[in-house]
Order: structure tokens, then sequence, then C-alpha cells
């Protein structure tokens, strides 16, 4: 059971490990195991119900595959993009991910935020990013 109405698509099990260390709030992760296709298209689609879809591919082609997928499919998800330096979700730094989540309104560890260009000082004033989520 799900107390966000958040929904996180991701390749494969390493990125959605990655995403779990980064997250405070229960946010579904579904990993589409790096294919796509109409069956799984339609499986993906049926657990949706309403919820606010991100897509969080690597940067590489299978990752540019499943966004064309989702862009065609289910236009109104929300693109979260890598850099293409990490290649993988999986490999980003936990730091890293933590701010690109943040960004898109995630919450996210707040002992993992760093400073400089990844940062969103306005952000990190608001209190509701520095509380543990509760259930």
């Amino acid at each position: 059971m799900y107390f966000s109405d958040k929904v996180l698509i991701v390749e494969g099990k390493t990125d959605k490990r990655r995403i779990e260390e980064v997250l405070i709030e229960p946010v579904q992760i579904i990993c589409t195991h790096g294919t796509m296709g109409i069956s799984k298209l339609d499986e993906i689609l049926d657990e949706l119900n309403g919820s606010d879809i991100y897509i969080l591919s690597d940067a590489d082609k299978e990752g540019r595959n499943i966004r064309k997928w989702f862009k065609k499919h289910l236009s109104e998800s929300t693109h979260i993009y890598i850099d293409p330096k990490f290649g993988e979700v999986g490999r980003c730094p936990r730091d890293y991910l933590a701010n690109l989540l943040m960004r898109h309104d995630f919450y996210v560890d707040t002992s993992l935020i760093m400073k400089g260009k990844f940062s969103n000082d306005e952000r990190t004033k608001d209190n509701r990013y520095y509380q543990p989520y509760s259930i």
C-alpha cells in the first residue's frame, strides 16, 4: 500500500535500490527491466491509477527508447534526466540523486543534500524537506 500519489518508473532493480536509499517518502517505484513493449506498457498503465508519473531512465539507448514509449503513450508523465556522465541511475551519487529528486518535489534525506551547482538553496530553507516523513 502506497500513501503517495507519485509513481517513479525506472529501468532496473539497481536503479530502484539507489533511489530508495535517497527517498524518505513512500513512492511506488516500478521497474521496466530495461525493455518496453505493448504488454509491459499495459501492465504499468493498470498500476498507475491517476498518479503523478515520473520517468527516470538511464542516459543510454535503452533509456531513450523507454522515454519515447512514455512520451508517446503517457504524455502527461514528467521526465527526469540524469547527467550523461553517470550513464545509469544506479551509478549516480546519492547526493546528486537527492538534489535531482528534490527539484521534482520528492521528499529526500536532507543529510545527502550537497551545496553547489546541484543544490537549490530556496528549497533547503523550506522546513518540509528537513522533517522526516511520517505516516
